[in-house]
């Protein structure tokens, strides 16, 4: 397992995580991994039609997809911890960063933050979905409707439980010192060729107490920076060249999830900073990150 550290922002980094020696065959698969692989099978099957009730809701659900916070997507990428593993004590893995934002001795630090700051977020949200499925039940009695309500409120169950065990896996990881650290020079590359200016607010869009990356040589010349405020580091045309480099194709689609909401944000906060109304929305990083999945449910 190797996990992935990518600024985002001065304030907001993506935790991704690469599984290493994954089943090759159906055989060696997990149950979960078999409904995973099948649930994306239809929905790929799905997104093909040219119309029909199939496409609307492919339409619909990845509309709703792209507003669960990427934190969420980033902690559902590390696998929930097996028993065996976590009586043998032996797993190791990875983690890879670009030294020239983050220093080797923040990071455990960062990922226990990444780990358990959304913990009591995830448990309230699972919760409501449980009480939400047997409400929701009921329509299936309707003929030639599906269930979508229902089938949505699985969903986010199944991805707000797989955020906790993520997030326990890391924290499992951090407790046994069992992570490896890997400065990676392509990162350094990467960033150092990306152009600015990028967007940028004079107020942070995190809690005020968030990790700050270090910053760029380039970004630390600019009088226009402010130590309160949080600039982009990365744009969506450089994370697919990050995408490439790196060898991960999957990693695309999360760096550009996360880019979009983390731009909304800062986007947001300027809009609410024009406005006089800066000061009173400073909200935690939680409150931020759930502006929209609450839209998403």
């Amino acid at each position: 397992m190797r996990l992935y550290l990518l600024p985002i922002s001065t304030r907001r980094i993506l935790l991704y995580c690469q599984r290493l020696n994954t089943p090759a065959t159906t055989t060696n698969q997990t149950w979960m991994d078999k409904i995973q692989t099948k649930a994306a099978k239809t929905w790929a099957d799905w997104e093909k039609k040219d119309k029909g009730w199939q496409k609307q809701v492919v339409s619909y659900g990845n509309y709703a997809f792209r507003r669960i916070p990427y934190e969420e997507w980033g902690l559902k990428s590390v696998p929930p911890l097996r028993r065996d593993i976590e009586l043998e004590g032996s797993e190791k893995a990875e983690v890879v960063y670009p030294q020239s934002l983050i220093t080797g001795d923040r990071v455990p630090q960062i990922l226990k933050r990444l780990a358990t700051e959304r913990e009591g977020l995830h448990k309230r949200r699972l919760i409501w979905c449980f009480i939400g499925m047997p409400i929701t039940a009921p329509i299936a009695l309707i003929p030639l409707i599906p269930n979508l309500p229902f089938f949505y409120l699985v969903y986010r169950a199944w991805s707000h439980w797989r955020a906790l065990a993520g997030g326990r896996h890391i924290q499992f990881l951090l407790q046994n010192n069992l992570l490896t650290l890997r400065p990676s020079p392509i990162l350094d590359e990467v960033y150092a060729k990306q152009k600015h200016p990028l967007p940028s607010t004079p107020k942070t869009t995190t809690a005020p107490d968030a990790y700050r990356v270090a910053s760029l040589p380039r970004l630390a010349e600019k009088e226009t920076i402010n130590p309160d405020g949080e600039e982009m580091l990365l744009s969506q045309e450089n994370a697919k060249k990050m995408a490439q480099a790196l060898d991960i194709p999957q990693l695309e689609v999360e760096l550009e999830r996360a880019i979009w909401q983390v731009e909304t944000a800062i986007q947001k906060r300027n809009a609410e900073l024009a406005s006089g109304d800066g000061g009173k929305h400073q909200g935690s990083s939680d409150e931020a990150a759930s502006q929209d999945e609450k839209k998403s449910q």
